[in-house]
């Protein structure tokens, strides 16, 4: 079992338009039931702590509103804990759900930076989805470098801001920024699944590539698993040859002491 922390924004307005947003359920949801399906331990934390705002609920989606409703997740989303009183060596992996608030609250966010930065130097696992890939531009990680720099990435295209008519209202266009930043921005066709892994970073484009950025997590966790089972059993077999030895030592000595 592996800690995973779910950050999510905390925005609850587009711009000055008074639109209501908040994180997307959807890709909350679905990463989360992969997440716990998995055997993890997810906890949740926001830009400003307490309980975060959030996008319409699909009622046509199962995992949705078997996610609004679970018990374990509701108690997690009530007050959740902001992302600058949190503390990277906790967690294994961080996962910056998208929604269109995280545009204003993610780029900025001192906290979420030193947060993923300081997972992916601990050897951890970094995922985001569609917008939530707007925590990652201005990551830098212990080396200089940033997060981004020379990496291919997912996220919410251009194409798919105008589509979804909000190309005049979002501060900047998030595959734009990632590139300025030194990635290589990797798209489908609009609202179409992608996933992108790049050593341990794990991005994804929109909604429909949420449970597959944390099946690919999921994945990389895996692996961590089964390297810390064979380094134990490694260690077991030495102890034990070790022990072995003291016996075979202890009874020759036995031996040729009669």
């Amino acid at each position: 079992m592996k800690k995973i922390l779910m950050v999510l924004t905390s925005v609850s307005e587009l711009g000055d338009t008074g639109e209501k947003t908040g994180y997307n359920v959807a890709e909350a949801a679905h990463p989360w039931k992969v997440f716990r399906d998995s055997g993890h331990f997810v906890d949740f934390a926001s830009i400003a702590g307490g309980q975060p705002p959030r996008d319409e609920v699909d009622a046509d989606d199962p995992l949705q509103v078997a996610f609004t409703e679970d018990e374990t997740a509701r108690a997690g989303l009530y007050n959740t804990a902001r992302v600058d009183v949190v503390d990277p060596g906790q967690y294994d992996a961080v996962f910056l759900v998208g929604g269109h608030g995280t545009m204003w609250d993610f780029p900025d966010s001192d906290g979420l930076q030193k947060l993923v930065g300081g997972v992916y130097d601990a050897g951890g696992v970094v995922g985001a989805v569609c917008h939530g890939p707007a925590g990652l531009v201005n990551v830098e990680l212990a080396n200089g470098f940033r997060l981004v720099e020379g990496r291919k990435v997912a996220a919410f295209t251009n194409d798919e801001e105008v589509a979804a008519g909000k190309d005049k209202i979002i501060p900047f266009f998030l595959a734009d920024r990632l590139e300025e930043r030194g990635a290589t921005h990797v798209s489908a066709d609009v609202f179409q699944e992608k996933v992108v892994v790049d050593d341990r970073l794990v991005t994804g484009q929109n909604p429909a590539s949420a449970a597959g950025v944390a099946k690919e997590m999921e994945k990389l966790l895996a692996e961590v698993i089964h390297q810390e089972k064979a380094e134990e059993q490694s260690e077991s077999e030495a102890l034990r040859a070790e022990r072995d030895a003291e016996k075979d030592a202890k009874k020759a000595a036995d031996q040729s002491g009669h």
